[in-house]
C-alpha cells in the first residue's frame, strides 16, 4: 500500500509551532500542498518574491564582515562576525548568528535565534527561529523547521548529476518536484549527525534523526530513523 505523502510535506505537518507570532520579519508559508513551492523561483509567494518585498536596512555596525549587492536587512540585535560573507537579498533576524568564514548567498532568510556558523553556506533558503547550521554545512534551496541541528560537515544537495527535475521518492513512487533545484524540507527537531548528506527533494517529518555518514533520499514522516 503506498504512503500518503501528501499531508506529510504541508507546513502544517512539518513546522506546526510556526504560527507568525515569533520575533522578526517572518516567511510567509503555503497554507495548503506541499511546502516546497515555496522553493519555486517562479512562484508568485515563494521565498524570491516574498523576500524582494522585504523592507529594512542593515542594523548594526560593519565590523568586518562583507556585503554585496542590495536587499540586505540585519536586526539589530543580530551577531554578523568578522570574516562573514553576505550577499543580498538576505534577511539576518533578531538575535541571529552568523559566524566568521559563513556565506550567506541570495534569498537567504535567517530567522530569529538561528545560526549560520564558520565555512556554512546558505543560499536561497529558511531556516526558521532556532535552525543551527553551525559547522561546515551546505544549505541550498531548503528550509529548515524551529530547533533543527545540522552535524559537523553536512550537505543538504540541491541538484542532480544530470541537472534534471528533482523527483522525491516514496515507497518505490517518483513524485516530481516541478523544481530543478531543490534540497531538502526538515520538520522541527530534525537533527542529522556529522558528515550526512541528503539527496536533492528530501523530506523528514520533526524530529527525524540521521546518523552520521548516512545518506537519505525519500519522504519520511515524523520521527523516523536513518542509520
Amino acid at each position: 500500500m503506498a504512503m500518503d505523502w501528501h499531508g506529510m510535506a504541508t507546513a502544517a505537518a512539518l513546522f506546526p509551532s510556526f504560527d507568525g507570532s515569533e520575533d522578526g520579519l517572518l516567511p510567509d508559508l503555503p497554507s495548503s500542498g506541499p511546502t516546497w513551492t515555496m522553493l519555486d523561483p517562479k512562484h508568485a509567494s515563494g521565498l524570491k518574491s516574498q523576500m524582494k518585498a522585504l523592507q529594512g536596512a542593515v542594523g548594526i555596525e560593519n565590523t568586518g564582515f562583507f556585503t554585496l549587492g542590495e536587499g540586505i536587512i540585519i536586526d539589530a540585535t543580530a551577531t554578523v562576525e568578522a570574516g562573514a560573507s553576505l550577499i543580498g537579498p538576505c534577511y539576518i533576524g533578531p538575535r541571529a548568528t552568523v559566524r566568521s568564514g559563513a556565506y550567506v548567498r541570495e534569498y537567504s532568510w535567517i530567522c530569529a535565534d538561528a545560526v549560520v556558523g564558520h565555512a556554512t553556506e546558505v543560499k536561497h533558503s529558511i531556516l526558521l527561529p532556532g535552525a543551527k547550521a553551525p559547522h561546515f554545512n551546505y544549505v541550498g534551496d531548503s528550509i529548515l523547521g524551529k530547533n533543527v541541528n545540522l552535524g559537523a560537515g553536512t550537505k543538504l544537495s540541491n541538484l542532480r548529476n544530470d541537472g534534471g527535475e528533482v523527483h522525491l521518492r516514496v515507497n518505490g513512487e517518483r513524485v516530481p518536484s516541478g523544481l530543478r533545484k531543490f534540497g531538502a524540507l526538515l520538520g522541527e527537531g530534525v537533527a542529522l549527525g556529522c558528515n550526512s548528506v541528503t539527496n536533492p527533494g528530501v523530506v523528514l517529518g520533526c524530529n527525524s534523526v540521521v546518523w552520521p555518514n548516512v545518506t537519505v533520499t525519500g519522504i519520511h514522516g515524523a520521527e523516523s530513523q536513518h542509520r
